[in-house]
């Protein structure tokens, strides 16, 4: 075991828990985000729950961050230039050639990261084979390298074509670049991307170009603080494709970071669905600023091998977390049609809904739960006390304009939110073939079980798991964050017998090339591999995860094509007659972390004796009585109207709906028949 401390920064709320080897002690703490300088509010969050000596002993922390992924969004990144082949210099504009949104009149292209003056040609190109079919003019590539430094760009990108089957071009241009005292940036295609599809392969190279000086400065930042704290241990950032990397590595690979936030939930959720068995389940993490769902099937997330922020897509490994703009800081507001509509914006941390006192004026979800008694007597994390008089002026401001008093408007408001919420959820279920109603709910975040069975009504689920550390969980699912790497190399073939020795070949050239990236950990790496495979004159394909012995294959080929059959089968509910082909082959290594226990035991002493107040049911669309509980006093099994509270998050429990105490400090909720 090992003492570590997770932290995990949200729009509105930064959470922390931190895991003492010695006691078998978990501890939670939440403090507010610090949305101009994030690594403060880590700094607070573990100088005012972590023991100093704690600190000081602790082996590793972990931590899951949104910087990259606002950098992209709100375009705070470093000014990029891109060096392409001749022809390709508008990829990034033409892209595929299709559109986001088909039948939306109204949609526009996102406008690429670098401005086409920015976007310059050299002469030179690779075939698909590898083989070199025009020379690189070097003259062409230093003009280009002295025009992006006469414009100052912060970073620059290289990507030619069919750099990903020989890089000898991009390497000879990195090398220009040096000649030519550029001190900033280089993202190289061929290393941020070993696949094919040119488009894809540029957007993920620009996209790590100008993420890079944010995420490098703030992680220094923050190790740094660290530091000064006086932790000695080593520092790690979670995946956008699950599993952890170091900081020194997110700073040279910082686009597999653009949704380290979310996937610590997802982390947490497979990690749990183990220990109780759970086949299949759907996470509902609901923070102040947004919404993240995620599958989990047979104890693993789902993960994809290309994601998309902002019609951007990135080639890397990406837990398929769906996310929209509705959290408890959500702002309920009347569009031009006179309709009452919730998000996406928020109040975020700054100033936070009405209710926190802070300044807020606009009505946001949490003061239409405050209003309606779902927060129970209203004392939060943080310090905070609901100001119930300034939700209901908030809520009235939306009110007046729709005819209904404060009630009907935040119960509305409630309705609003947890259906947009349900909607991305059946999205991301029914995308798999999956009902949702067969499977289990787990709702985290600060105000995920606040929703919980306003969800299960949405989607008709029978089942709610309320998670240890609910509040936190997407905290302590970076806790069990192995370090993992992976990489990537096209290789389109005919898989048929005889396939495994090119493939093994390929394969020892990639475990290598991890071997180099991660030489402090390279003996306890535990390889494996994926190969993405398809039928002849399909585009797209399925990535099936094969056995291996030593970095090679330690199957026939036949068992995996077998495999593939299967899986195809079940996606797409038939086969071709065709034959298969292999596209991608696909190596990972893992470094497991040092296991630690889920151990957690709800404070007795977090509240007084139960009490009685007036809440609003929606399943009786009325108030009703509700008992408060807090959630260290459940014993045996309880029946709803009831309130549990905690440290970090509130549960409201409908009518119709039993309390049970589970196995590994859950609690679980189910739906009386």
């Amino acid at each position: 075991m090992a003492t570590r401390i997770g932290v995990d920064i949200g729009g509105t709320f930064t959470d922390l828990v931190y895991f003492d080897e010695a006691t078998g002690k978990t501890v939670e703490g939440k403090v507010p985000t610090v949305p101009s300088a994030p690594e403060e509010g880590v700094v607070a969050a573990i100088t005012g729950h972590v023991p100093q000596e704690i600190i000081e002993k602790a082996e590793f922390f972990l931590h899951g961050t949104t910087v990259g992924l606002n950098a992209l969004l709100e375009r705070r990144g470093s000014k990029v230039g891109l060096i392409t082949t001749q022809g390709f210099r508008d990829v990034l504009e033409i892209r595929r050639g299709d559109r986001a949104e088909m039948y939306n009149l109204f949609w526009k292209q996102t406008e690429p990261l670098v401005p086409r003056s920015l976007r310059l040609e050299v002469t030179g190109r690779m075939l698909g084979t590898g083989a070199e079919y025009i020379p690189l003019d070097e003259d062409t590539v230093r003009a280009a390298v002295a025009q992006l430094i006469a414009a100052k760009v912060d970073a620059i990108a290289v990507s030619l074509i069919n750099a990903y089957a020989n890089p000898a071009h991009e390497l000879r241009v990195a090398e220009i670049i040096a000649e030519a005292g550029f001190t900033g940036g280089v993202s190289l295609s061929h290393k941020i991307s070993g696949e094919y599809r040119e488009y894809e392969r540029t957007s993920t190279t620009c996209i790590d170009a100008f993420v890079r000086g944010r995420m490098a400065n703030y992680l220094r930042r923050l190790d740094g603080k660290l530091r000064e704290l006086g932790f000695k241990g080593t520092s790690l950032i979670t995946r956008s494709g699950s599993g952890s990397m170091t900081f020194a590595e997110a700073e040279d690979r910082p686009f597999e970071t653009i949704m380290s936030g979310p996937v610590g939930g997802a982390q947490g959720a497979a990690e749990l669905a183990k220990i109780l068995n759970i086949k299949a389940l759907v996470t509902a993490d609901v923070g102040g600023t947004s919404f993240d769902t995620a599958l989990v099937i047979d104890g693993k997330p789902q993960v994809l091998f290309e994601g998309v922020i902002d019609n951007m897509p990135i080639q890397s490994p990406w837990v398929d977390v769906r996310s929209i703009g509705s959290g408890g800081g959500s702002i309920a507001h009347i569009d031009p049609g006179g309709l009452m509509r919730v998000g996406p914006r928020s109040a975020a941390a700054v100033p936070g809904p009405a209710c926190y006192g802070k300044g807020g004026v606009e009505p946001a979800m949490t003061d239409a739960a405050a209003w309606l008694g779902m927060l129970g007597p209203g004392d939060l994390a943080s310090g905070i006390t609901l100001d119930i008089g300034k939700a209901k002026a908030a809520l009235d401001s939306v009110g007046q304009h729709i005819g209904q008093d404060a009630e009907h408007t935040a119960a509305g408001v409630m309705r609003i939110s947890s259906a947009a919420m349900a909607n991305a959820m059946r999205e991301i279920s029914l995308d798999q073939g999956l009902d949702p109603r067969t499977m289990t709910l787990l709702p985290f975040g600060g105000a995920g079980p606040l929703m919980g069975t306003l969800l299960a009504d949405e989607l008709g689920m029978n089942q709610i798991i309320i998670p240890p550390l609910a509040g936190n969980f997407s905290a302590w699912g970076l806790l069990g964050a192995d370090m993992v790497q992976s990489t990537a190399r096209t290789r389109v073939m005919d898989f048929a017998a005889g396939a495994a020795g090119a493939i093994n070949a390929t394969l020892t050239d990639l475990f290598s090339a991890l071997e180099t990236r991660s030489a402090a950990h390279a003996d306890e790496a535990v390889k494996s591999a994926r190969l993405d495979l398809r039928y002849k004159g399909q585009e797209h394909t399925l990535s099936i995860e094969v056995a291996t012995q030593g970095g090679a294959l330690a199957e026939a080929e036949a068992d995996i094509l077998n495999r593939f059959v299967s899986e195809y089968a079940r996606t797409f509910g038939g086969t071709m007659n065709q034959d298969v082909e292999l596209v991608s082959i696909r190596a990972n290594t893992t470094v497991p972390l040092p296991q630690r226990q889920l151990s957690y035991t709800p404070k007795r002493s977090d509240g007084a004796d139960d009490r009685v107040m007036d809440v609003y049911s929606f399943e009786r669309q009325t108030r009703l009585p509700f008992r408060i509980i807090p959630r260290g006093r459940i014993t045996g099994k309880i029946t709803g109207p009831a309130i549990v509270t905690e440290d970090t998050t509130t549960t409201y429990v409908d009518a119709d709906w039993t309390i049970t105490n589970g196995s590994a400090g859950e609690i679980i909720l189910e739906r009386i028949a």
